[in-house]
Order: structure tokens, then C-alpha cells, then sequence
């Protein structure tokens, strides 16, 4: 049941999940007053995930390492597999250990499958919504502080791919950047000339392209296009550099932008707003 993200540090992120909840180094924190004042030290629990929505799965490797952490010979069963689409109703995890344990990781557990298969949920919908196997839905830099190598990974499991991980991996070069260096083009210039390799060049206007292009830019990110000037902008561009559709996505209209020749839709929605999913997890006592 090994997980790994590269960048992301799952030991520690359950480390300090789980000290947030139980208030460590907060005067009278570090513990759980409730299960520790009702709960026998020794008593053990079985526990069952299930999903209330009909939902796309993400996250539940993290689950059961909250469990493993506080309850090292817990054992947790999987029942379906990361990136699966299951109907409402379907069991999601199968648990037997310390009951403490159980209780203390529960809530950390839950909230992230829960965030991770909305966000996987949403993503799954816009693939769909967008229906062009031709065109490839990106996800954003639109993350919560903290979870975005979890966000990214939700939305591959949804089917998107993704963008930029960060600020290091490529220079996307927007208005303000374009603001200071005074042209599209000499903002271009300036990042050929520092050594980028890769450069997404927002462009908002199609006499933007060309002086983009000159210059060195490697993708151009058509921003707020709607679908007529989508295609002219990709009728320009010719197949020299991949194409890039953002800005005011939404599941209905994204269908009609994928349809102009693009080769990417990116959509922040993915990660800015998807809603949690209805998951649950009931004990019985041992």
C-alpha cells in the first residue's frame, strides 16, 4: 500500500494533520479528551468506508496512513482501487485496530478522501462534459496552500493532466509580466534569453500571436476566447507551438472550446471549487 508523490512528504503531512487536530503544543493539547475519558485504552473497533455519492476515488492510501500511524498493526483493506468510479453505496475501505486510534484519525482521514474525490469527481465531469479524446483538460495552480501535489494527483485520477506544478517547472508569461517588459514579445525575449526552456506566453489578442511566436514562446495560453476566435487563433498558430483554452471554462461551455482544435483546456474550477464528497465511516465495537 506504498504511496508516493514526488514533492510530497506523506509522513509528515499526516504528522502535522493529526498534531493540528489534537492541538499539540497548545496549552492542555496533544490529546483526545472525548475517546480518552470514554474509550478503554485496549478496546478495539472494526470500521467500514463507504461513499454516500456516487463518486470518482482518490485518497485513500493517505486514509489508511492516518490509521497506521496512531495504530501501526491496524489492518485496513482497500476495496476499490484509486481513480475507480463507484456508484453511492459502495464500501471503500475495510478497518480492525485500536479503537483510539480509529477515532483519533477518523476526521483527518475522511476530509481528505472527501476533498480528493471531489476534486477527482469534478475533474471526472468535465472530461466527460468536454467529450474530445483530441483535447487534454489541465488543472491550475488554483490549490489550497499546502495540498497541491494531493489536488493534482485527484484530478489525474479524475482523467485531467497538469499544468505547472509551480513557479519552477515553466515562466508563463501574463499581463503583468507583459505590463513591465513593455510587448508580449520582449517579455518572450527576456525569458529565451535567461534559458527557459519552457515558455506559456497568455495571449488575450491575436495580433499577440505572432510577436509571441517570434519570439520563442513553446505554448500559448488563449485567454477568455470564445469559440470563433478560438479557432481562428489555432488556424494562426498553424500547429507551430500547442494551444491553450482558459479562462471562464465551465462545464457547459467547455465541449464548444475542446471542439476548436486546441490542444488543452485548462479549468481552475477543478481544484477552486469542487465539493467535498459525501463519505462516511461507522465502527462496531470488538
Amino acid at each position: 500500500m506504498s504511496f508516493t508523490l514526488p514533492g510530497f512528504d506523506l509522513d509528515r503531512f499526516v504528522r502535522e494533520t493529526l498534531a493540528e487536530d489534537l492541538g499539540e503544543g497548545l496549552p492542555g493539547g496533544g490529546s483526545d479528551v472525548t475517546s480518552e475519558s470514554v474509550i478503554p485504552a485496549e478496546a478495539r473497533f472494526s470500521g467500514v468506508m463507504d461513499t454516500r455519492d456516487a463518486i470518482v476515488v482518490a485518497g485513500l492510501p493517505v486514509a489508511a496512513a492516518f490509521f497506521r500511524a496512531l495504530d501501526p498493526d491496524m489492518a485496513v483493506e482497500l476495496l476499490v482501487d484509486e481513480g475507480a468510479e463507484v456508484p453511492a453505496g459502495t464500501d471503500l475501505m475495510r478497518l480492525e485496530g485500536n479503537a483510539r486510534a480509529m477515532l483519533i484519525a477518523e476526521r483527518s482521514a475522511l476530509n481528505t478522501v472527501q476533498h480528493l474525490s471531489g476534486v477527482a469527481t469534478l475533474t471526472r465531469a468535465y472530461v466527460r462534459a468536454m467529450d474530445n479524446p483530441a483535447c487534454t483538460l489541465l488543472d491550475t495552480r488554483k490549490t489550497i496552500p499546502g495540498l497541491r501535489h494531493l489536488e493534482k494527483y485527484a484530478t489525474r485520477m479524475g482523467g485531467a493532466a497538469n499544468h505547472r506544478m509551480g513557479l519552477w517547472d515553466a515562466a508563463m508569461i501574463k499581463d503583468n509580466h507583459v505590463l513591465v517588459a513593455g510587448s508580449v514579445g520582449e517579455a518572450v525575449r527576456r525569458a529565451v534569453a535567461a534559458g527557459v526552456r519552457e515558455i506559456i506566453c497568455e495571449v488575450d489578442r491575436l495580433d499577440q500571436i505572432e510577436p509571441a511566436l517570434t519570439a520563442g514562446a513553446t505554448r500559448l495560453l488563449l485567454d477568455n476566447m470564445e469559440p470563433e476566435e478560438l479557432r481562428e487563433a489555432v488556424r494562426i498558430v498553424t500547429g507551430r507551438v500547442p494551444t491553450e483554452a482558459s479562462g471562464g471554462v465551465t462545464l457547459e461551455t467547455i465541449k464548444a472550446k475542446a471542439a476548436t482544435g486546441v490542444d488543452y483546456v485548462s479549468v481552475g474550477r477543478l481544484t477552486q471549487s469542487a465539493p467535498a464528497a459525501d463519505i462516511g465511516l461507522d465502527f462496531t465495537p470488538l
